[in-house]
């Protein structure tokens, strides 16, 4: 990353030392073969390269929440949409969340927003960092009460999204408490 950094910086030094050169030829009336760069070749030389993405691989991201959603209205660590977007240890803290819940009598209701970036994406994996809003995804006692008065909030989440067997699936998941984006 620093290194990457440090290209860009330099890179972005010669583009811009070639520009003011080019600028004082201009100003100066000298006569001069110099044209000028083709468009766009600042904002590529610029820019960080940008990763190939997968949408397969952020629809099965999604996917999980949504087979997390509904599994979480029973608690069911059981439930059989919860394989289908997650495998290893993504998959086991899914399951731990609802066999925890299902001990304390809850249920998990409402709605969940993602706010989900690329971070990194090569061709049989992608990471992802996301923000997920559980403000209105609560949970509620078996009486369909709130468990507590406790609103719910941001929680910035990690996560590996890899394709075996060419089905894209989370295998890596980290979610971190409220107010952590």
């Amino acid at each position: 990353m620093v290194k990457t950094q440090r290209r860009a910086n330099a890179l972005l030094a010669g583009v811009s030392a070639v520009i003011a050169g080019l600028l004082l030829a201009g100003c100066t009336g000298a006569s001069s073969d110099a044209r000028p760069l083709p468009e766009g070749t600042l904002e590529t030389a610029a820019s960080p390269r940008r990763h190939e993405q997968h949408p397969e691989a952020l629809d099965a991201y999604r996917a999980m929440w949504d087979d997390l959603a509904a599994a979480a209205v029973t608690s069911d660590a059981k439930h059989p949409r919860l394989t289908a977007h997650a495998s290893g240890r993504a998959l086991e803290l899914l399951r731990y969340m609802m066999a925890r819940d299902r001990r304390k009598d809850v249920v998990t209701k409402g709605h969940l927003r993602l706010d989900t970036a690329v971070e990194n994406s090569e061709a049989t994996k992608m990471v992802l960092r996301d923000c997920a809003d559980a403000t209105d995804w609560l949970h509620y006692t078996s009486e369909g009460k709130l468990e507590d008065h406790v609103p719910g909030g941001h929680h910035r989440i990690d996560a590996t999204v890899r394709q075996q067997g060419g089905v894209w699936r989370v295998e890596r998941l980290h979610i971190g408490p409220v107010g952590t984006c």
